[in-house]
């Protein structure tokens, strides 16, 4: 069993990276418009920065939190999410394919759906996202305040990941949400850029019961609110335990686990529209 799953996994790598090398080649035989196409991405995405450094020329600090605080949990948001759409992304399409009946045509390849899909029309230009994030990261590790230590600083680049991983379980599971739906993309953005703009700013400026619904039913608090807190040496959301900030590589597999069922389970009851 453990084999059969190896080969999967393998077999699932191994189509992503053929589908989405097609696209990128695609997309690099017109560089002139990939790059005003990554540029525009970078700059769009900007702006939801700027309009948090417009807030704070009126305010010294958001729910307690200056701005380059706020600008750390912004860059870890936007820089977790941008990987994951980078990487899946293109799951919001799956609902179309559903209603249009072209998922068959992915039925029907020799390669693990999941990955096919994961990788349909793979847009390189999201790569902007991913820089923009990490230039708002690294403006406000330069202005923080941190007292570094080894836990803290090897803390940071498995915050990214682990985040990544989450909002990659998040992407999954609206798409198999929309097996059923058919027509819930929107749906599906609520909890996936909605949830990174939520991120964005401190769990302080947000109802208990909201922040009760992010840490322990859709778990996006441990992309950043948890492990950023204690980085930052800020006392935790909903007075949790310490070592709680630790905890988003193992949170990431459960979510990444989850997701895989609840795929599984949406692809056994996709009916083809027969046309």
């Amino acid at each position: 069993m453990a084999e059969g799953r190896a080969e999967r996994l393998v077999a699932g790598v191994r189509a992503y990276r053929l589908v989405a090398g097609m696209w990128v080649r695609s997309t690099m035989a017109y560089r002139a418009s990939f790059a005003m196409t990554t540029f525009g991405n970078f700059a769009a995405t900007f702006l939801d920065f700027v309009a948090i450094m417009l807030m704070f020329s009126r305010v010294d600090a958001l729910g307690g939190w200056p701005l380059p605080e706020v600008a750390f949990l912004y860059g870890l948001s936007a820089t977790s999410f941008g990987l994951a759409d980078l990487v899946i992304g293109s799951m919001d399409r799956l609902g179309r394919r559903v209603r249009d009946g072209t998922l068959d045509t992915l039925l029907v390849r020799p390669a693990p759906v999941l990955a096919q899909m994961a990788a349909d029309r793979f847009a390189l230009r999201r790569l902007g996202r991913v820089t923009q994030g990490g230039l708002v990261l690294g403006w406000a590790l330069a202005r923080v305040d941190i007292g570094w230590t080894v836990d803290r600083v090897l803390l940071m680049p498995v915050m990214v990941v682990s985040g990544c991983g989450i909002f990659c379980a998040v992407f999954v599971a609206g798409g198999a949400f929309q097996f059923v739906a058919q027509d819930a993309a929107e749906v599906q953005n609520a909890f996936t850029y909605g949830g990174t703009t939520l991120l964005q700013y401190p769990p302080t400026v947000f109802a208990k019961e909201l922040v009760r619904g992010v840490t322990f039913v859709l778990p996006l608090a441990f992309v950043n609110w948890l492990p950023a807190s204690y980085v930052l040496g800020r006392p935790y959301p909903l007075g949790l335990p310490e070592w709680t900030a630790f905890t988003p590589p193992l949170v990431a597999v459960a979510c990444c686990a989850l997701a895989g069922l609840a795929w599984r389970a949406g692809l056994r009851s996709y009916r083809s529209t027969g046309s």
